[in-house]
């Protein structure tokens, strides 16, 4: 089967906006930061991790950690950073946003300007979260030993999670391929 050139327009354009749609989608609620104490993978807290989810871990820690008050105000300035900064990818992710509402019933959509728009804002968001894990790190390096070891079992325990989450997910999908490949008789 042939596709015509109209055909191919339409899915690629059919792509872009499934692809700035769940941009958009992950925008409506800012995604927890990069680097902060015991959600350091994947640069948004992991696979199903929510804001709440994090700032609950997050209390949790502190309140194990007994911080002296030069500490407390380390805290504090990466938790501040940490907000600023998730407000400011939130605010980046609406623009994209944006400029795709304003396309969307144009003719003929302009992607020069919309991968320039992508790539200006997956910078600055890289930018943001570079921020945001030094503000963490300055937290950390300021712990002392004990501390640190209360830091590093959070985050053990929370990457056995994650490691587990992602098993479940690999056996759910391999589980999934192999049903979809076996004959429909079996």
């Amino acid at each position: 089967m042939y596709k015509t050139p109209s055909r191919l327009l339409a899915i690629a354009a059919a792509s872009l906006a499934l692809t700035l749609g769940a941009t958009a989608a992950q925008a409506q609620t800012p995604p927890p930061p990069a680097g902060g104490p015991g959600m350091m993978m994947h640069g948004h807290g992991g696979p199903g991790m929510h804001h709440g989810d994090f700032m609950m871990a997050a209390k949790k820690l502190h309140d194990k950690l007994n911080l002296s008050a030069a500490q407390e105000k380390q805290w504090q300035a990466a938790v501040d950073t940490m907000k600023q900064n998730g407000q400011a990818m939130h605010k980046n992710h609406e623009q994209l946003k944006q400029q795709f509402d304003a396309q969307k019933n144009q003719p003929i959509l302009d992607l020069n300007a919309m991968h320039n728009t992508h790539q200006q804002i997956d910078q600055q968001d890289a930018q943001l979260r570079e921020q945001t894990a030094q503000a963490w790190l300055t937290f950390y390096n300021g712990l002392n030993d004990q501390q640190k070891t209360t830091v590093s079992s959070a985050l053990k325990e929370h990457f056995a999670k994650m490691e587990q989450r992602h098993e479940k997910m690999r056996e759910h999908w391999e589980h999934r391929k192999g049903a979809a490949s076996a004959p429909a008789g079996q």
